[in-house]
């Protein structure tokens, strides 16, 4: 049974994410730092469905702790399923944007890709096979208007995405970048209003985490062997 991490496991997307692994018959590792709650709450529905998963609480954005966390969960073997879902935007016009802002985001969508990524490598070659996602953003592809840290984030996560793809493809292990448009949740309702989204949206709807987790799904699958090194859009026709 091949292990998977998925780092921010306890919101809507981290949380069908880890249910569609399950479903696939992966043992799930489900992250969280700030709600272990949710996560334990998306354990208990795998579990209750079947599946096997466990739940890991750090900091993503903190070297030091994410190495400690990680060389625990290696001790039962490697990690050849990763999914770097964690992070968050804290939104201002850069002219009015702090420091803070922009290192924190910095810090959570992009150095902790590296934080999370860097210690699975080794062991994750060592089989010779290996799924790495990255979950970007529509942002980091078009920009957006208040969000020029989360926006240089999540571009500099593409540019990561392709570099890595290249050092693995030999070693039988692809690396991939999912960059979902609007979808529908909790932050969704705050934000856009279904008029909004029509207008903004060809599909006239937003996406689901669900289907963002089909699509992860695929992109995790032996099926996927051939595909790596790709920004998929995942916004209902946005261009």
């Amino acid at each position: 049974m091949k292990r998977a991490l998925v780092t921010g496991g306890s919101g809507d997307i981290g949380g069908a994410i880890c249910q569609r692994l399950a479903r696939d018959g992966m043992q799930v590792i489900v992250h969280a730092y700030r709600r272990p709650e949710r996560a334990a709450a998306v354990v208990e529905a795998i579990r209750s469905a079947g599946g096997a998963a466990t739940v890991v609480v750090f900091d993503v954005a903190d070297p030091a702790q994410t190495q400690h966390r990680l060389a625990e969960l290696l001790v039962d073997g490697p990690i050849q399923v990763l999914i770097n879902n964690a992070g968050f935007h804290d939104d201002a016009p850069m002219a009015g944007m702090s420091l803070h802002q922009w290192r924190r985001v910095i810090d959570g969508c992009l150095n902790s890709f590296f934080n999370v990524t860097q210690p699975l490598l080794l062991p994750m070659i060592g089989t010779r096979w290996g799924r790495i996602v990255n979950i970007s953003s529509l942002a980091g592809v078009t920009g957006n208007r208040g969000q020029t840290n989360y926006a240089a984030a999540k571009a500099g996560l593409h540019g990561a995405t392709k570099a890595l793809a290249l050092e693995l493809a030999s070693r039988g292990i692809t690396v991939n970048a999912v960059a979902p448009g609007i979808i529908a949740g909790a932050a969704t309702e705050a934000a856009f209003n279904a008029t909004a989204i029509k207008t903004l949206v060809p599909a006239r709807r937003a996406g689901t985490a669900a289907e963002v987790a089909d699509l992860v799904g695929f992109l995790a699958s032996a099926e996927a062997a051939y595909l790596t090194g790709q920004i998929i859009n995942l916004n209902g026709g946005v261009i």
